[in-house]
């Protein structure tokens, strides 16, 4: 079959860019492996999916610390305010919450994906369920792709594969060996918004247990690199969630001994007034036990755990405690310490770092400077951002750029 545009991968980016390409008046077909499209999109956010950040080009700068500079061009042509325009466009509702986060007013990210959907099939997009497993390129030009099923001819051919995290989802890393076979360079694949390994071994003992309201706080050495305040869970392994998943995006080279994550316990109280909450409560409680005390103040899970880390007998009577034990829980629990081993592996990360390089890239075209007719759009490419909607940004501008001009 001959087309106009073949895009590999019905993810956002390749999504965006087959709606912008058809709207165009191109014949485009968007080649998915998967039974259903967006499979990805479908579980971002925790399945209400941060479409976009609502931000500046300066703030959305400031949270790509991948290649930044990339963006400039792409991100001026389809802005956040551009992203949201399309969605509410397409029948969608949306909303704008703590940390100019931007969801669908439903919490479903199903909703996305079925827009995408709606506008692809307006404008006119092939979809074809057959897996691609080589580019065609021929005396350095690109024109087709080489299926589970055949050859497929086009005049450009855009990737948009996605990276390597959450290979359930499609994104195993073709994107990757595409790049390779018709000669890029692929930078170091490394997870990035991934749950992180710890040497200490109470987090298998509070596995399971989910953190609200506390604030955690990444050092590298001794420098702080990162603070915020939310949630975050205890793992066998170490630690998830949230605040763990910002975290370890800025990780920039892991290394054994390098990394600390301290936890805030009681963000709300500074040590003053925590020491005369535990002060209080060892007093109105002073015949019970010290770790009988603790349950008004620490989830069950987390008790032995603080006992022992204490250094307090956990049947000393609370009248018992002494001033300067009293003084060192609350520092303990100001500054309850995590020493980070590694990450978990690129399979669990939300995003994976690296990719092809931007140094093959057009960033006014998303063209390959080395192959003419074939383009790079989304994850693949070696950029990445924080979480907040800065990934699905990335996508989305990438795709539109790479959409206008195959």
């Amino acid at each position: 079959m001959r087309f106009d545009s073949i895009i590999i991968g019905a993810g956002a980016a390749g999504m965006m860019a087959a709606i912008t390409a058809a709207r165009a008046g191109r014949k485009v077909a968007v080649f998915e492996k998967n039974d259903r499209i967006g499979k990805k999109l479908r579980i971002t956010g925790k399945g209400r999916c941060n479409v976009t950040n609502f931000c500046t080009r300066d703030e959305f700068m400031e949270n790509v610390p991948v290649n930044s500079r990339f963006m400039y061009s792409s991100f001026s042509a389809f802005t956040p305010q551009d992203v949201m325009d399309f969605f509410e466009n397409a029948g969608v509702p949306l909303k704008v919450e703590r940390g100019n986060r931007v969801f669908p007013v439903s919490d479903k990210a199903a909703d996305i994906v079925s827009a995408l959907d709606r506008e692809m099939k307006k404008a006119g997009v092939k979809l074809v369920h057959e897996t691609v497993k080589e580019i065609i390129v021929e005396d350095g030009v690109c024109c087709g792709v080489r299926t589970d099923r055949g050859e497929h001819n086009a005049q450009t051919v855009l990737v948009a594969t996605g990276g390597a995290s959450y290979p359930l989802t499609g994104s195993t890393g073709d994107g990757y060996r595409f790049a390779e076979e018709t000669g890029h360079t692929v930078t170091e694949i490394v997870p990035s918004l991934v749950p992180l390994e710890t040497a200490d071994d109470f987090c298998e003992k509070m596995s399971g247990l989910a953190l609200k309201n506390v604030t955690l706080t990444l050092y590298d050495g001794n420098k702080k690199i990162y603070s915020e305040l939310g949630e975050m869970s205890f793992m066998n392994y170490g630690v998830t969630g949230p605040l763990v998943l910002t975290a370890s995006s800025r990780i920039r080279k892991m290394e054994r001994g390098r990394y600390v994550l301290s936890i805030d316990l009681k963000p709300g109280l500074d040590e003053e007034k925590l020491d005369k909450r535990l002060l209080r409560d060892f007093t109105e409680m002073s015949s019970a036990e010290f770790k009988s005390v603790l349950v008004k103040l620490l989830p069950s899970k987390m008790i032995p755990v603080i006992v022992k880390r204490s250094g307090i007998s956990s049947v000393i009577k609370a009248g018992q405690i002494s001033k300067e034990q009293r003084k060192g829980l609350v520092k303990l629990l100001k500054d309850f310490r995590l020493n980070v081993t590694d990450f978990r592996p690129v399979e669990e990360a939300i995003v994976t770092s690296g990719g092809v390089s931007i140094k093959e890239i057009d960033p006014k075209t998303m063209e390959s400077k080395i192959v003419s007719g074939l383009f790079f759009a989304g994850e693949v490419i070696d950029v990445d951002g924080y979480t907040g909607g800065f990934n699905l940004q990335i996508a989305f501008s990438t795709g539109y750029t790479a959409g206008m001009n195959i």
